[in-house]
């Protein structure tokens, strides 16, 4: 494949070798690396294969599907082998396939409708979004109206258990809900928002940090598909005038996947939002998060056998993964590593991992004193939130031991104020806090619809760029990423080293101004800055930048 592409021109033997290296390391072949790095897009890579093959190159991000043909291949069979019908000429079908090659399946598909088939080479990734796209979920949603009844529209408080209860045990109910969650995960969603309005069921998914319409259903099936819900998550389908929280775990396409559920009483029914944790998604090495020239700070952090080390930032943003991947790098058989979460989100080997429980008692103060008796070497608090905890994550740095934890500031350098104004003695906060990471997530460029553009005259001065060449690059919309031309997130990153002239700035109670500027001098990057060069970069565009680090204008 490195060869090919090198002798369409489309890559450099430098480029070509990075890869090279990156797939040595194992995890992923050569053409998702080429395409990670920035060099290539899947339509690059495709368009080479196939001319190598000597079959025409379809890209569906871009070509409309004739429905009229779909029927022709079941979606079974469409799905089991990645391909999908295109379009009929006379007695000639034209079938998108990953593999063009496969001539099991184009024998079986000429066997099964009678046509000869020419096959085109598409993305495999492409070819999934387009059979659900096209077969979808209508029949299912028809087939749940028919067994509720077409003039069927009781009031969800007009319903007793045993009736909710027969409604949401319904086959076609169990299938939508499923399809549902199966193509969040697909959408690679981290939410599924379940809301009733006044007249409809509207289901939204937020992918990327950002919410879009998924479905809206009949306001007659509101009661039974929550109802679904809340047994899947083991709640009280009875009770509608509180709030509850569940869990649900289950298999998506062989996947492991994790939902925290939470239902909350509104004006027009109980909201239902669905918080995914793709498990598959866990073992992130630190180096894949994005930190660039900032790693070498955080590893020298985290190399320290005591202090705090703090994670900061708005929900949503990463903390947690990042602290789960500095966990996997310091963690081993040689050193005892426990974490106090709410609630524990993902297992990890070699960790004892222990969860808040409020009802019974069990507080991040009352559970890190705990923790703090079971000899450990290295602990993760998910969230300090209180004086007392706070307190008690510094002495424990202070007698020997690492600390991981969150706080919710704008930056890095405001942690340290923060911790102050929590109660925590400033000579204490000076002592034991060793570094500290802001971090921010931005929607990627859609590698499918990248092109580069030529920034305007005040995009240049927002990045404070002006009068200098400069490429910046932006998507265009495809299907692959539902016209947003954004696809996935990544990281932008500070990372404050507390060096001696920082302590002294804590002990006089500095401001967080001048503790930054001070961390600047020293070498730190802000949020601002590292997203500015993940936008040279091509990984997001100046606009997303902006958003997310407006605070820092």
């Amino acid at each position: 494949m490195g060869e090919l592409l090198l002798e369409a021109g489309l890559i450099t033997q430098e480029q070509l070798d990075e890869a090279l290296k990156e797939e040595a390391r194992g995890g992923k072949r050569i053409g998702e690396i080429l395409v990670d790095l920035g060099y290539l897009t899947e339509s690059d890579i495709y368009g080479a294969v196939g001319e190598q093959l000597g079959v025409p190159y379809v890209s569906l991000s871009y070509y409309s599907v004739d429905p009229d043909v779909i029927d022709t291949v079941p979606e079974q069979v469409a799905r089991q082998h990645k391909i999908i019908p295109l379009f009929k000429v006379r007695d000639s079908l034209t079938l998108g396939m990953a593999d063009p090659l496969n001539l099991a399946v184009i024998d079986q598909i000429v066997r099964s409708t009678g046509l000869d088939i020419e096959p085109a080479i598409c993305s495999a990734g492409e070819i999934e979004q387009a059979i659900d796209h096209y077969y979808g979920t209508a029949s299912t949603m028809d087939e749940v109206v028919q067994v509720l009844g077409e003039d069927e529209e009781e009031e969800e408080e007009t319903l007793d258990t045993s009736t909710l209860t027969q409604l949401a045990g319904d086959a076609p109910i169990v299938k939508l809900v499923n399809l549902v969650i199966a193509q969040a995960v697909k959408d690679t969603a981290s939410d599924i928002h379940v809301e009733p309005d006044e007249s409809l069921l509207r289901i939204r998914f937020r992918v990327d940090g950002v919410c879009r319409e998924a479905y809206t259903q009949p306001k007659k099936l509101q009661s039974a598909i929550i109802s679904r819900l809340k047994i899947m998550s083991n709640l009280d389908i009875a009770e509608r005038r509180i709030p509850q929280d569940g869990r649900i775990q289950m298999i998506v396409e062989g996947k492991p996947i994790d939902i925290r559920v939470s239902t909350l009483p509104t004006v027009h029914g109980e909201n239902v939002v669905m918080r995914i944790l793709d498990k598959s998604n866990l073992m992130i090495r630190l180096s894949d998060l994005g930190f660039g020239d900032q790693e070498p700070r955080l590893r020298q952090i985290l190399s320290r056998p005591n202090g705090v080390i703090l994670a900061t930032g708005p929900t949503g943003s990463g903390k947690t993964t990042t602290l789960y991947s500095a966990l996997n790098e310091v963690s081993n058989v040689e050193v005892n590593t426990i974490t106090l979460e709410d609630p524990v989100e993902y297992r990890l080997p070699l960790i004892r991992q222990s969860q808040v429980n409020v009802k019974a008692g069990m507080t991040f103060a009352k559970g890190l004193r705990a923790v703090l008796r079971q000899d450990p070497d290295i602990v993760m608090v998910g969230e300090i939130r209180d004086a007392e905890t706070a307190k008690i994550a510094v002495e424990a740095a202070l007698t020997g031991h690492l600390v991981l934890s969150t706080l919710h500031t704008n930056d890095a350098s405001g942690a340290l104020p923060r911790l102050i104004d929590m109660g925590v003695e400033p000579f204490l906060v000076a002592s034991s806090v060793g570094g500290i990471i802001a971090q921010r997530l931005v929607r990627r460029i859609c590698s499918g619809c990248k092109v580069q553009i030529d920034p305007s005259a005040s995009m240049l001065k927002a990045i404070n760029m002006e009068g200098k060449d400069v490429t910046l690059y932006k998507g265009e919309g495809c299907r692959g990423c539902n016209g947003s031309g954004y696809k996935g997130r990544a990281g932008i990153y500070e990372v404050l080293t507390v060096n001696e002239e920082i302590r002294e700035l804590v002990v006089d109670n500095a401001s967080a101004d001048r503790i930054r500027n001070v961390a600047m001098k020293d070498g730190m990057k802000t949020l601002r800055l590292d997203g500015i060069d993940k936008a040279l970069e091509g990984i997001t565009t100046v606009e997303e930048v902006l958003r997310v680090t407006a605070e820092q204008d």
